[in-house]
């Protein structure tokens, strides 16, 4: 995406661990959560809503995970770490099998900084 390295991972709200909340952040140092809107500002309707906005964050997530499958490392087990003073958004209906989308600064565990290097990759924990 642009050649900042982002991570995506999904946290659970129940029991049920159906993962409806997407997490979406940078992993690239000195790149914060904001760069995100801002991307979807540039790239998405000039008069969208914050919904529609955080809608295209995900799909973009999405995308990347479905289509850049050299590109992406997944960590099943990994630890992640969103910082406070992120962006949270409710979707009014399911959108993308997600429920809400929280973005912030991302860290995963076990991460080099060789593989957070600006280059177009998705981390999936």
């Amino acid at each position: 995406m642009f050649g900042v390295v982002f991570g995506y991972a999904t946290h659970h709200l129940d029991e049920r661990r159906i993962g409806d909340v997407a997490i979406i952040g940078p992993l690239t140092p000195g790149v914060e959560w904001p760069r995100l809107w801002q991307m979807a500002r540039n790239c998405g309707r000039p008069t969208a809503s914050e919904t529609e906005l955080a809608q295209w964050v995900l799909t973009q997530a999405t995308r990347a995970f479905v289509c850049g499958s050299d590109r992406i490392v997944q960590f099943q087990e990994q630890g992640w770490k969103l910082e406070p003073g992120g962006k949270r958004v409710r979707f009014d209906s399911t959108y993308a099998n997600r429920d809400q989308i929280w973005t912030g600064n991302l860290t995963i565990e076990g991460l080099t900084p060789e593989q957070v290097e600006a280059r177009p990759t998705l981390y999936n924990a």
